[in-house]
């Protein structure tokens, strides 16, 4: 008896529609990404029973769609951008519309299977909301204030008044990151662990919490390679090209960067480790990314002992 071929579905998630491809059989058609649209969408794939849905990360408008394919019992993966764009190229697409991005995700999940999805639970969802929106506040009020420098005298008051009131609203997103994570019993205990480190504030520690849910779980490698910190190979032959870091998930690397600046200047540990790099004569950015690297290797340690942070942790880096 043949068995049934094994279906793969890719869906092009843009904001006011989803274009979808089907292996092997060819089939495409899209639907609006409004609630009837996924509602045609979930019948439809429920009918072919499909081994993996594939969609990319756009910014937010997959995650109704993919919200409502897990709820229907469908294997949705999301994946990144940069993941697939590679893959296209790889495969000879070179062109990029809306068509062959759903042709390209569905080739992907059948030749690369990548894991289902899983959903962070309401709460971890609202503080990950907090965290993005926080970072966000951020990033406007740096660019404010680097216009300030240069405004003339005239659009300066303008700008002094939203940064006042972009700086209120980062106070306020702080406090309710505080709020959020003393509601919780088990986010209460990992952000004391978290914070027992020297140079780990509250906004390293929601981030941590919100967006590394798998730190105590891993090996000291792979939270390294998760977070991004993790040095890869450039070799080829006899030729042994430099190191350098790539990958892993930005929002994460970016609060522990400055979460190790102030590392570097309070926790006894972080910096000898880094005085000790450079006296070897490291460039001052190895040094820190190998920091880096310790202090995210000493969080994960942390987390997985369920033990506070002590001086002169014995924690490889």
């Amino acid at each position: 008896m043949a068995k049934t071929p094994k279906t793969f579905v890719g869906i092009d998630v843009s904001k006011n529609s989803l274009h979808v491809a089907v292996r092997p059989d060819g089939t495409r058609w899209s639907v609006p990404n409004t609630e009837d649209g996924i509602a045609e969408l979930l019948n439809r794939l429920k009918a072919l029973a499909p081994t993996r849905v594939v969609l990319e990360a756009s910014g937010g408008y997959e995650a109704t769609v993919t919200a409502e394919l897990l709820a229907a019992g469908l294997p949705a993966s999301v994946i990144n951008p940069r993941h697939s764009r590679h893959f296209a190229q790889a495969t000879g697409r070179l062109a990029k519309t809306d068509r062959v991005d759903a042709d390209v995700l569905a080739l992907f999940g059948e030749a690369i299977m990548p894991p289902v999805t899983q959903l962070p639970d309401e709460a971890t969802q609202e503080l990950l909301a907090l965290v993005n929106r926080r970072r966000q506040i951020v990033a406007m009020i740096t660019a404010e204030s680097n216009r300030l420098a240069t405004a003339s005298e005239r659009i300066r008051p303008g700008i002094r008044a939203h940064l006042e009131w972009l700086r209120s609203q980062r106070n306020g997103l702080d406090k309710q990151l505080r709020s959020a994570l003393r509601a919780c019993e088990s986010w209460r205990e990992l952000d004391r662990l978290l914070q027992s480190v020297p140079g780990v504030g509250p906004v390293m520690s929601a981030t941590v919490i919100a967006k590394l849910p798998e730190i105590g779980t891993l090996d000291r490698r792979q939270i390294a390679s998760l977070t991004g910190v993790a040095p890869f190979s450039r070799d080829s032959g006899q030729y042994r090209g430099s190191r350098s870091v790539w990958g892993g998930r930005g929002g994460v690397r970016h609060v522990l960067y400055m979460a190790t600046l102030s590392a570097i200047r309070h926790n006894p540990d972080i910096r000898q480790f880094y005085q000790r790099l450079l006296a070897a004569g490291k460039k001052p950015k190895v040094a820190l990314t190998a920091c880096m690297r310790k202090l995210i290797t000493i969080l994960n340690a942390i987390v997985r002992d369920r033990t506070p942070w002590q001086p002169r942790a014995a924690v490889p880096a």
